[in-house]
């Protein structure tokens, strides 16, 4: 497949959206609050902003660079730029990692489906805080009710990439980002004004830095890395269907912003509705699907019929907004597969759906009959979100920053970045510098001080 035989996103928004869809999605809605509320609150919010900005960012810039260049899947690309090197494993880790992330990932995404039922019923009505506990523990505790919905979800991810993903992700992201946005805002607002929800907004905004340590830094940058889709091809494999025109830095900036706010508000819809209800803020993932039916009911209780109504469009919109980001992860190891090993695209898919389904069920499993079958202390579900996000996409954008600040010619830096000479980039050597030493220094280091040899 030659460069100009790829696809490409049709407008300038719809990369920014397409990229910010594969962005934003449960990672910041599920996974960020949690991560918060298991690492102190603002400290952490403090820290994982300035990763973004200083990791984040950068490598957001060198996958767009490397996808582009090369108009290849994340291993091909790095074969293409580095030939007969090793440098090909990287983009390797990225595939795995994808795969394993859409494993594990598609588990949480097929919880949304059971919460449309659950709206769409009013199922959340006159249900205590103690009600919504017992009754998120018992639908995921169930051996079989989690798993048809995961792989409902897969199959409908599937359907998509079979029949091709950048008309429907460029479309779909165009309206469903910023109504989502819109109702984030809506929801958060309805929250923060919620009886006690005032230590909730003390908790997301008043720093305590005595409880900053080695987790801290790593889940933050964990949490960076995943949340802005690095290290696991989704952003090198978009890239490759990026247009010639497309300013790379500006689109890394609008993308991250996007998802850092999207990040934020889904605290403050979160933590100021956990306070209010008596949750603690370490709950967990089920933040997410406890504490928002008390946000609607709560809110909303003089006015059923609006409960109703808010609370279905939100997890149809966050279904979505996983559909989006499964689409992604599904489309890097099928891209993988259909351009590295010649199987065509419908086979590719296949195989993919068929290997995350088997992988996802375990996962589903782990949370409830195979909770006592652990890993280094770790179910199955929290072993695949250990590995992933604080593992192998740290690493992965640690090698990618060396790729592209060490062993990548300037020359085709500096003509991505810049489109060839027709674009000013004032921050170009700040980003090779972050590149070269900032970022590899940064994540090594993390890293050294978690094996407890950095004092």
């Amino acid at each position: 497949m030659t460069r100009n035989d790829r696809a490409n996103f049709g407008s300038k928004l719809g990369v920014i959206l397409a990229s910010a869809g594969s962005a934003v999605g449960l990672g910041n809605i599920w996974r960020f609050p949690f991560e918060t509320g298991n690492h102190g609150g603002a400290a952490f919010i403090l820290i994982y902003l300035v990763c973004v900005l200083l990791l984040g960012i950068p490598i957001m810039v060198a996958e767009f660079l490397i996808g582009r260049h090369s108009r290849a899947n994340t291993a091909g690309a790095y074969q293409r730029l580095a030939p007969g090197t090793r440098w090909r494993w990287v983009g390797r880790m990225g595939v795995l990692a994808g795969f394993l992330i859409l494993g594990y990932y598609s588990v949480v995404a097929g919880w949304t489906l059971e919460f449309i039922g659950e709206a769409a019923t009013n199922s959340f009505a006159g249900k205590s805080a103690a009600d919504f506990i017992a009754s998120f523990n018992s639908f995921t505790g169930n051996p079989w009710r989690p798993i048809v919905w995961l792989m409902l979800f897969l199959l409908a991810t599937h359907f998509i990439i079979v029949k091709g993903v950048e008309k429907g992700i460029e479309k779909s992201s165009k309206i469903m980002m910023p109504v989502l946005f819109i109702l984030l805002i809506v929801l958060a607002v309805c929250s923060v004004s919620l009886p006690g929800a005032g230590a909730g907004i003390e908790f997301l905004l008043k720093p305590d830095f005595s409880k900053v340590d080695g987790n801290v830094l790593l889940g933050a940058m964990g949490q960076a890395f995943f949340s802005l889709s690095l290290g696991m091809g989704c952003l090198c494999t978009y890239a490759s269907y990026f247009r010639d025109d497309t300013n790379l830095t500006k689109t890394a900036f609008n993308v991250a912003a996007i998802d850092t706010m999207v990040a934020i508000l889904a605290g403050f819809i979160i933590f100021p509705a956990a306070f209010s209800v008596g949750i603690q803020p370490d709950a967990g993932p089920s933040l997410l699907f406890i504490t928002l039916p008390n946000v609607f009911q709560q809110a909303f209780g003089n006015l059923p019929w609006l409960a109703v109504i808010l609370s279905l469009m939100f997890y149809i919109l966050l279904a979505l907004a996983a559909l989006t980001s499964t689409i992604s992860l599904h489309e890097v190891v099928t891209a993988y597969l259909h351009e590295e090993f010649k199987f065509s695209r419908s086979k590719a898919a296949r195989l993919v759906t068929a290997g995350c389904i088997f992988l996802g069920v375990f996962c589903s499993l782990s949370l409830g009959v195979g909770k006592d079958y652990t890993i280094f202390g770790l179910n199955l579900f929290d072993s695949f979100d250990f590995i992933t996000a604080k593992i192998m996409l740290p690493l992965g954008g640690f090698f990618i920053s060396i790729f592209t600040g060490w062993y990548l010619d300037k020359k085709i830096v500096w003509e991505e970045v810049s489109n060839n000479g027709s674009l000013k980039v004032p921050v170009y050597k700040t980003l090779i510098f972050i590149l070269k030493f900032i970022a590899p220094i940064g994540i090594a280091a993390i890293f050294i001080n978690e094996l407890g040899l950095l004092k």
